[in-house]
């Protein structure tokens, strides 16, 4: 099977809508956020995935110079400045603070003109992770909960108010605790409590439900030398986590508000964990749609161009092999 690298997934309307704007068109994407409309969570993923596209080039300008009172082109004009300042940030630009000031400045202004929308908040958390040393007092709040450290609680409150567990925005706050330098430098202790603390909740229907999974990964990336690594996704409490995201975010929602990166963690977790006919279904649901991680960090030194998406191949092709030998029998006919 041709492996299939695409964030959009099963999302059709928003792939086109990203084609669109790679050519320097931005009348889909104008087309696909009315869509959208105030399904939060959908309206966070496309944004974000629509930013990423649009950033190479000034087709959102272009959009804002046209039709300068809609909100959703100042949204997207927010979420571009967003994605810059990350770049930068990643790439240790020099004018990286020019580009998080501009990003901010749109963002609360932003926020501002629609006071409802989670979004700019989002943005406003994603900023964050550029504070590497807390020096903006919003970056270094206490937390309600004691286990966890200081960080951009508050701004994470505002956009709970406004859409209850929105994925980006705790996934945010997870590159901001990793991001931490010096003294302020969460343990990766405080990264899988942070997880476990939002997975306990049990939003059910929620992504965040695999964040402990996602914190795993991150330990995979720090200590690659572990050989015994994997066996962690078989231990009962990591198990749990894993079925617990089956079970109450994939059986209970739609392929369009399922991620790519989502399906294939919870994959990876279940394969991880021995849980084949689980992963089998995750897998079918995949389909050839697939993401660099977690098969990326999780090979085990696999020669090739992609050693990750051999892995992927591999874990694929055993799970539903072992699906169709163990399925249930089906009971006598009455």
């Amino acid at each position: 099977m041709r492996l299939v690298y695409h964030p959009a997934g099963h999302d059709d309307d928003l792939r086109v809508a990203l084609v669109e704007l790679e050519a320097g068109r931005w009348r889909t994407a104008r087309e696909l956020l009315l869509d959208t409309g105030t399904r939060w969570g959908l309206r966070t993923s496309r944004t974000q995935l629509l930013a990423v596209a649009a950033a190479r080039s000034d087709v959102v300008g272009v959009w804002l110079a046209e039709e300068p009172g809609s909100y959703d082109a100042q949204l997207m004009n927010v979420r571009v400045a967003v994605e810059r300042a990350l770049r930068a940030h990643r790439q240790q630009h020099p004018q990286t603070s020019e580009f998080e000031i501009k990003a901010r400045r749109e963002a609360l202004l932003t926020a501002r003109r629609a006071q409802h929308d989670p979004v700019p908040w989002v943005c406003l958390v994603a900023l964050a992770q550029i504070d590497t040393r807390q020096l903006r007092r919003e970056h270094r709040l206490i937390s309600a909960e004691p286990m966890l450290p200081s960080g951009p609680w508050g701004l994470l409150y505002e956009v709970n108010q406004r859409d209850p567990y929105n994925r980006e925005a705790y996934h945010r706050v997870l590159q901001f605790l990793l991001a931490l330098e010096g003294p302020r430098a969460a343990s990766l202790a405080a990264i899988f409590d942070f997880g476990r603390w939002i997975a306990s909740q049990r939003p059910v229907g929620s992504p965040l439900l695999l964040l402990p999974a996602y914190a795993q990964i991150e330990q995979r990336r720090r200590s690659r030398a572990d050989p015994l690594w994997r066996r962690q996704w078989a231990h009962e409490s990591t198990l749990d986590c894993t079925l617990n995201a089956f079970h109450d975010w994939f059986h209970k929602t739609n392929a369009e508000q399922r991620s790519v990166a989502d399906l294939n963690l919870l994959a990876y977790a279940l394969w991880a964990g021995h849980q084949y006919l689980e992963a089998a279904e995750v897998f079918e649901a995949m389909g050839s749609y697939a993401a660099h991680e977690p098969w990326t960090s999780a090979h085990d030194g696999a020669a090739g161009p992609d050693p990750g998406g051999a892995l992927l191949l591999r874990a694929r092709a055993e799970s539903l092999s072992y699906a169709r030998t163990h399925k249930p029998r089906a009971g006598p006919h009455p």
